[in-house]
């Protein structure tokens, strides 16, 4: 495991720990409430690199400029994804999150040009059919938090072929992460069993699945999968990227009548 310095990483894997333990929505939301004011600097103490990696991976597959597109930041948190995207020269920013005290953390930052409360998996996201040309959710996406019969929803908001034509591409952007530790192998087989089954309907393609090594700092020993490289401290995430398909119309959270994968 990594060398602690003064106190602050031992702490940050301490509130980690105790976030992955809660399985409750509302105990979570409520938990992120409490952390806003701290989450900044204990994901810095754990070197969080999903934010940075994710809109990297956005930004090898935007065939356009970057502050023509319009981005859809869900389970915005604090803002740490519209950080990395501001600095590569996106401009054109909306996020939504479940935890009030978490927005106020991200409009503070003042890149966001709306903001809005939602709880994906409890609400649909407040947004109209085909409005965004990318969308990223990087963090959200385990147990007790964003729930994968959401992902839909995701693909609703994105935009079509026929909206994305200015940009010389095939379709609108959906960027995910999950981590792949330990404790979270359940979650992510039925996530990918999710966007698989999306894939197989027509609604969207895979345009990458990236696994990372060095995703974040453990919060503890059994987060390690000893004789791998995760031997340095670090577990191991995953970022997939998927391009919408002409075909596909998502209402509700769920495929249209054409797509025969319901979920």
């Amino acid at each position: 495991m990594a060398q602690e310095e003064g106190g602050s990483l031992s702490e940050a894997r301490a509130r980690v720990g105790a976030l992955h333990g809660i399985t409750d929505l509302a105990q979570k939301l409520l938990f992120y409430d409490r952390w806003a004011l701290d989450y900044d600097q204990d994901v810095a103490a754990l070197q969080y690199r999903a934010p940075r990696l994710a809109v990297d991976c956005l930004m090898q597959a935007l065939p356009g400029p970057p502050n023509a597109a319009l981005i859809l930041d869900v389970a915005c948190g604090t803002g740490l994804v519209a950080a990395e995207l501001q600095a590569r020269g996106f401009l054109q920013l909306h996020g939504v999150d479940g935890s009030p005290a978490m927005l106020e953390q991200a409009r503070a930052r003042g890149l966001y040009q709306h903001l809005s409360l939602c709880t994906l998996g409890q609400e649909p996201l407040p947004s109209s059919e085909g409005t965004f040309d990318a969308v990223l959710m990087v963090g959200a996406l385990s147990d007790g938090q964003v729930p994968c019969s959401a992902i839909p929803e995701l693909l609703r908001v994105t935009k079509p072929v026929s909206s994305s034509v200015r940009w010389g591409c095939s379709g609108g952007l959906v960027c995910l992460t999950t981590r792949t530790n330990p404790s979270n192998l359940r979650y992510k087989e039925a996530l990918e069993a999710t966007l698989d089954r999306l894939e197989q309907a027509g609604a969207w393609e895979r345009v990458v699945a990236w696994p990372v090594d060095q995703w974040e700092l453990a919060t503890s020993e059994l987060e390690l999968v000893p004789g791998t490289s995760n031997s340095d401290g670090f577990i191991s995430g995953i970022i997939y990227l998927y391009r919408k398909q002409k075909a596909a119309q998502v209402e509700g959270g769920r495929p249209s009548p054409q797509s025969p994968a319901g979920l």
